[in-house]
């Protein structure tokens, strides 16, 4: 059924002005068809019914793209700006947001499937706090005064720091939370003098496009932000593979990362990657065991499991183990699944189709390997992308439930009695993006942050995140960091000057 003749429960008057306008590319200030002229279908997982066409940019559009951010970053009016103008301007597009925040959140509940109150308070509430944030650096960008001892004796010098913009980046982000990865990676880039072709996932483009919109309201000038919509082995491998593009932030999965980084080193291209997690949850004796089970509950179903963050291996002490494991069934089992914007739901479907497949496939190879599935484990509707919330027990430490990411809604909890061998086996994962210690002991929890090996480890709680802490990877999880200082560094390029006097 084409999207012309469907009604979308839910979405106010701006949301369905949006979706009747022509879904275009953002490219030197204006809204252009594709080159090839073709399109591809925005899919509304909770009903698989069309929704918009959207333009499929590709190799040509890309080269378009990347040309007008290159002019705009070496043209004046955006080279030249004073730091404090590009603070304002982002904040025109923080208050633009949040005028606009209804709207936001009912068109990212409708693109990715999740519940429309955790958009208005995560995707759209907590993105425009963090664009708030990273606009205040745009002032605050600093080099360093040095004293060097080079040179003949009898000479001076004078010696300093500069920390300049990289140039033209390159941004791909996932479809898990696209707002919010919008304004990660656009933010400090802006704010430190940057400009940008953005490539959203092909899945959830809506909110990309609606923020370009705000980002042309809101005043910047022309070429700065340019977005390409289409996919990730057209658009996204021509702008990795584009000699003008002075960097490449990616966030996405493990092994797309890796193609991501063997291509941009053919350029010298900057990188940073945020990848693939297997995040383990501890869970020692001497705990609450029902705050327990609200926190790992949280940990892997928020956003259907779709969080590179998701507690998916959850370790529990034995002598609570089988409490923990009663109270997380229970709970999986509790959740009302539907559509996002339904306001009965409290857990959407999937993003699409290839998506509940692969959830779908690991769950039939967990229960292949020998696991036991305590609750969930099937596809929970006939329509929609929709997986029931699935609890694992009985598995084998080498299980490919265990060892991969599944991206869904699938944990596998299993019993410890040693504190010294859970610590080794939360690190036996070739990634190392987030964990969680839950415990009353806090000289316990310092030590197990100490010795797991990952990006953040949280300490009774799990999936919290601040505007001021770096977030990032350990090992196959990435390189680089987000949020705070760390992602004004990875926007800049230091510089070093040297004069004699």
């Amino acid at each position: 059924m084409k999207h012309e003749n469907i009604e979308i429960a839910g979405l106010g008057a701006d949301a369905k002005a949006f979706l009747a306008r022509p879904k275009k590319l953002l490219i030197g200030g204006e809204w252009v068809d594709a080159a090839s002229g073709k399109t591809f279908p925005s899919i509304d997982p909770a009903t698989e019914q069309e929704v918009c066409q959207i333009a499929e940019g590709d190799k040509a559009d890309i080269d378009k793209a990347v040309k007008a951010a290159r002019a705009a970053f070496e043209g004046p009016e955006w080279g030249k700006m004073r730091p404090a103008d590009r603070e304002k301007l982002l904040l025109n597009l923080a208050d633009l947001m949040a005028k606009h925040a209804d709207e936001l959140a009912e068109l990212e509940a409708l693109d990715v499937g999740k519940v429309l109150m955790f958009a208005k308070i995560v995707d759209v509430a907590g993105t425009i706090e963090y664009l708030r944030y990273m606009a205040g650096w745009a002032t605050k960008v600093e080099g360093q005064t040095l004293d060097v001892s080079c040179g003949m004796p009898g000479q001076e010098f004078q010696a300093f720091t500069l920390r300049q913009p990289i140039g033209v980046c390159g941004q791909i982000i996932p479809w898990n939370f696209p707002l919010a990865m919008c304004i990660w990676k656009l933010s400090p880039a802006l704010a430190t003098g940057n400009t940008c072709v953005l490539k959203p996932a092909e899945q959830t483009c809506l909110t990309a496009l609606r923020l370009g919109e705000l980002i042309l309201e809101a005043g910047f000038p022309a070429g700065v932000v340019n977005i390409v919509t289409g996919y990730g082995e057209t658009a996204g491998a021509s702008l990795v593979a584009h000699p003008e593009v002075d960097k490449i932030a990616f966030t996405g999965s493990t092994p797309v990362g890796k193609m991501i980084g063997k291509s941009a080193m053919d350029t010298m291209k900057r990188l940073s990657l945020e990848l693939g997690g297997k995040s383990p949850v501890v869970v020692m004796g001497d705990v609450d065991v029902e705050t327990v089970v609200g926190g790992a509950a949280n940990a892997i179903f928020f956003n259907q499991g779709q969080v590179c963050t998701a507690g998916s291996r959850l370790y529990v002490h034995k002598s609570i183990h089988d409490k923990v494991v009663e109270g997380l069934a229970g709970a999986a089992s509790s959740f009302n699944l539907g559509s996002g914007l339904d306001p009965n739901t409290n857990m959407g479907p999937l993003v699409s189709q290839e998506q509940l497949d692969r959830v779908l496939g690991y769950i039939e190879k967990g229960r292949a390997e020998g696991g036991t599935v305590v609750t969930g484990g099937v596809r929970a509707k006939d329509k929609g992308y929709f997986v029931s919330p699935t609890v694992f027990t009985n598995v084998k430490p080498d299980a490919t439930i265990i060892k991969e990411e599944i991206f869904g809604p699938v944990v596998v909890a299993t019993p410890f009695e040693d504190i010294e061998e859970v610590a080794g086996t939360a690190n036996d994962t070739v990634y190392g993006l987030a964990a969680s210690v839950w415990t009353r002991d806090i000289s316990l929890a310092y030590k197990m942050a100490r010795r797991i090996k990952a990006g953040t480890v949280w300490v009774n709680t799990h999936n919290l995140i601040d505007p001021n802490l770096p977030f990032g990877g350990f090992k196959q999880s990435g390189f680089g960091r987000e949020m705070g200082r760390e992602a004004i560094e990875m926007y800049t390029e230091p510089k070093s000057v040297l004069i004699q006097l």
